[in-house]
Formats: structure tokens, sequence, C-alpha cells
């Protein structure tokens, strides 16, 4: 097919505003970046803006990491993070697989009931109190339970499970396979791609976690690292520690920011093409 100029001028917008996009996205990431790793006495020389670091100065980030704070709330989200997302996706799968066979006996009820989730919920004040009467305040299990399923990645799951050819089914049936065999054995190795992008949202659900461990923590030694994150950036302290005379505030919220934002960041990419792939296949026929 021959390209006109109508379409070399389409495709020329397309790629101006792509570029445009990449831009304003990588601003705000560079200047975190530039200054967390500059003296503050620099970036007070550039107005407080600038995009690539004149002098590289990691104080910002030894201060974080000589305080207790830090490390012990990277651990405390590096374990919601694991625990919630293996719990999340192995209950996505338990409830997907039976609502993806269509011989299952009140399938549009349990449907239905998934959907009604999505629009409605207990609110804020059940929920607390149904965690509460579970022991579950003060504990890590507080930030993995509550939201351990979401009604969306049911869905999605569901729809990537119904498009594998229903002869594989069959075929293992005959073979005398039972459908837990049927699911671990010959389905989660053809959700590989799905399960991934699952796993990649809960993942990010949990690492960014805020909200569960402000309403259900109230020891601070189990603050997760968003928490102390939002105190550094508001209160520029961290608890028993006097950050103001270490090191300027502005560096130091910078370097908690890319801290927090480092480790979802870095696994994105080993991921991205069964992300997209997981994504594609699980809306065809969602």
């Amino acid at each position: 097919m021959v390209r006109g100029n109508a379409d070399r001028m389409i495709d020329i917008f397309i790629y101006a505003v792509m570029l445009i996009l990449c831009v304003v996205f990588l601003f705000p990431l560079l200047y975190v970046i530039s200054v967390s790793l500059t003296p503050y006495t620099e970036v007070l020389k550039h107005g407080g803006y600038m995009i690539f670091p004149t002098k590289i100065d990691f104080e910002a980030y030894k201060t974080l990491f000589n305080d207790d704070a830090i490390p012990r709330s990277f651990r405390i989200s590096l374990i919601i993070t694991v625990g919630g997302t293996l719990i999340s996706t192995l209950l996505t799968v338990l409830m997907a697989y039976p609502l993806s066979r269509k011989k299952l006996k009140l399938r549009s009820f349990f449907l239905l009931y998934v959907v009604f989730t999505m629009l409605f919920n207990g609110g804020l004040i059940p929920t607390y109190f149904v965690v509460q009467n579970l022991g579950l305040l003060n504990s890590v299990w507080a930030m993995m339970i509550p939201n351990a399923l979401t009604a969306f990645n049911i869905l999605l799951m569901k729809s990537f499970m119904e498009a594998i050819p229903e002869e594989i089914f069959e075929s293992a049936r005959i073979d005398g396979a039972k459908e837990n065999r049927v699911l671990w054995q010959i389905v989660l190795p053809l959700s590989v791609p799905s399960l991934l992008t699952i796993g990649l949202f809960y993942a990010v659900t949990q690492w960014n976690l805020f909200f569960s461990a402000i309403m259900y923590i109230t020891d601070t030694k189990l603050y997760p690292l968003q928490v102390i994150v939002r105190n550094i950036i508001t209160a520029a302290s961290i608890p028993n520690m006097s950050i103001e005379i270490v090191v300027p505030t502005m560096t130091l919220n910078m370097a908690a920011v890319v801290v927090s934002s480092a480790p979802i960041i870095a696994v994105y990419p080993f991921i991205q093409k069964h992300f997209m792939k997981g994504m594609l296949m699980g809306s065809l026929k969602g």
C-alpha cells in the first residue's frame, strides 16, 4: 500500500504528541531524581528547579537509611507486597476459574455478586469493625486481607480463562484429569501473561498501600514505607530523628520519593511484554 502525504502528516502528528507526552511524564521523575542527588546549595542556586544534577551527592539517601524507620518500613512494605500479591493472586484464580466454566451452577448469580461489589461496598466503619473483630488490628494481615480481592481483576482473569479453547479441557477430562488438575497443570501454565498482569496490579496496590495502614495500624513500627514517606514530606522529619539538622528538607523529601517508587519502576520493564499481552487477551471477551 502506497502511503500518501496525508498518512505521513498523521504519523508526524502522532509522533509529536507522543514526544510531548513523554516529556510531560518524564519531567517530574527526572526532577525528583535530580534534586535528590544534588547538594541543597546547588539546588538553591538553580532556583529549586533542575533536570540534571550538577554535582552528585548521596547524603540524603545516607541520612534516610541511617535511621531505622526507612529500612524497617521498607521491610514491612516488602512483606505485604509479596505476601499480599501471592494471597490475592491465589484467591483471584480460585474465584475466576469456576466463573469461567459455563457449566457452573448459579454462574449468573455469582457473576452478578462479583459485579455488585464493584458498585457497592460495606462502608468504612463496618469494614473497620470486621477487621477489629477478626483480631487483625496492628498486624500486617490488616493490610493484606481486607483488599485481597478486586472484582475487576476477577473478571479480567475469568475472561482470559474463557478464551482458552474448550477442546483442551475436553481432552484433559477424557484422559481422566479432575478439575483441580486441569486448573494447576493446564490452565495456569497457559495463563502466565494474565497472572503476571494481575500480580502486577496487586503488587502496585500493596506497595502503595497507605489508607489501610492509617486505618488499622497504630503501632509505628508496623508502618509501611508510604506512611513514613508521607510523614517525611508533611512533617519533614523521621520519628526520633532531627533530619532538618542533618540534611536539607527538599533533598531528603525527593530521596524519600525515589526510595518509595524505585522498586515498582524497576520491576515493570521485566514483565511489560506479558503485561500488554495479558491486558489485551483478557479484554477480548470482557
